[in-house]
């Protein structure tokens, strides 16, 4: 068996990166009755920004009359929402890293522009890459909480084609991978798009990794069922972004970034442990969810506890009459933690379980190994066998999204 000392670094497939929509993402695609109230770019100064309690809150100013660091905006219904240096900060220093607003010149192209992207994928040894959306949220919450659902409706779809025609089109040569939106207000319309978008070759689609945040059903309920059946028959997985339930943790309403910021991966803890007791998986065995961006250190002890619960406690604990498996052993069918930067992980792999395990970059967020993702890899993986870090760093993820074997997305 060969170690990573005398073999390369396989080439990366990101499971979690973004994209920056450019600004024409939907005033080229909506009808032209809808453009004037579809999304659209504004310049303008910023009034007033906090963040803190895991709550983002920007107060757009009036352009030509207020001062103030000028920045673009998104502008949708009474949405005004900034593009800021979080949301592409790779190219500067951690310490220039600063919660303020950006205009579209003030970020690195390949945030937006996808031979930018493709280069600077090939400066970070990364081949293939599946991207998440800024403006619409990790999951599409700007278009569930909007007014008109016909208009966000045909958002969802907007953008839908302008990440499968466009962002992984040609130009992208199969190495952006789509990941599509749902209309998460209306399950049946959701199943809808997961098949429009699968007959198109898509194998994943965002979902919010705590419904009843957004104020939706759980999937404890049904509900979701005609969603998860579309996943199922389709084999589109569901990936579940840090934050996708509009609520990063945190623990109090004066907390500093810094908290909600330590402890990002809580969210998708409670998540999957929803996930393992509701029943989902064995009503739908070809089901599989994914974790953006929560790291996978946690994972061990919450099986642990997990089986303990089901074992002892199945009887009072309402999961006796849906949950006939131990969690674990759901957890190795069916769901996978993915990472960027995770030593404890690695060295606790065993634990997790090496085909449930995927590597990601984070480009072109302020967490980024960009550029270094490949020098923190061999640093964090140099201890396991070149075809276990094979895996975690591209097989895993061609098995799991449908990729060719040479890890391109063929649609």
């Amino acid at each position: 068996m060969q170690d990573m000392e005398t073999t390369p670094f396989p080439p990366i497939i990101s499971v979690d990166d973004h994209t920056v929509e450019p600004a024409g993402v939907w005033q080229d695609r909506l009808p032209r009755k809808y453009r004037d109230a579809g999304p659209r770019i504004v310049r303008a100064p910023l009034k007033e920004m906090t963040f803190l309690g895991g709550r983002f809150k920007p107060v757009m100013g009036t352009p030509g009359a207020d001062e103030g660091p000028l920045g673009d905006w998104w502008v949708y219904e009474d949405l005004h929402r900034p593009l800021t240096r979080l949301d592409t900060a790779v190219g500067y220093a951690r310490d220039e890293v600063r919660l303020e607003v950006i205009t579209y010149e003030q970020m690195r192209p390949g945030s937006y522009d996808v031979p930018a992207r493709l280069a600077d994928m090939d400066v970070n040894h990364v081949q293939s890459a599946v991207c998440f959306p800024t403006f619409p949220r990790f999951c599409g919450q700007t278009f569930t909480e909007a007014a008109d659902k016909e208009l966000a409706l045909l958002c969802v779809r907007a953008y839908n084609d302008w990440m499968v025609e466009e962002w992984c089109g040609p130009a992208a040569h199969g190495r952006l991978v789509p990941l599509t939106l749902v209309p998460l207000w209306d399950a049946g319309l959701a199943a809808r798009e997961v098949r429009r978008n699968a007959a198109r070759g898509v194998r994943a689609v965002a979902f919010s990794e705590i419904p009843p945040h957004l104020g939706l059903p759980s999937v404890h309920t049904d509900d979701w069922d005609p969603f998860l059946a579309a996943c199922d028959e389709t084999g589109t997985v569901i990936a579940m972004h840090i934050g996708s339930s509009s609520r990063m943790p945190s623990t109090s309403a004066d907390a500093p970034p810094a908290v909600g910021s330590t402890i990002t991966f809580a969210n998708c803890c409670f998540s999957m442990v929803d996930w393992l007791m509701s029943g989902k998986f064995e009503r739908f065995p070809n089901l599989k969810v994914m974790y953006a961006e929560g790291q996978i250190g946690w994972i061990p002890y919450i099986l642990e506890r997990a089986d303990v619960v089901w074992e002892e406690n199945r009887g009072w604990g309402g999961v006796a009459d849906k949950v006939r498996r131990p969690p674990s052993e759901l957890f190795a069918e069916h769901v996978f933690g993915c990472f960027f930067d995770d030593a404890f992980g690695l060295r606790n792999l065993d634990a997790v379980g090496v085909g449930n395990v995927l590597y990601e970059t984070d480009y072109p967020h302020s967490d980024s190994t960009w550029p270094k993702s490949r020098e923190v890899g061999e640093a964090q993986m140099g201890h396991l066998p070149a075809d276990v870090v094979e895996r975690i760093v591209r097989g895993n993820a061609i098995g799991l999204l449908g990729l060719a074997p040479d890890g391109l997305w063929r649609g």
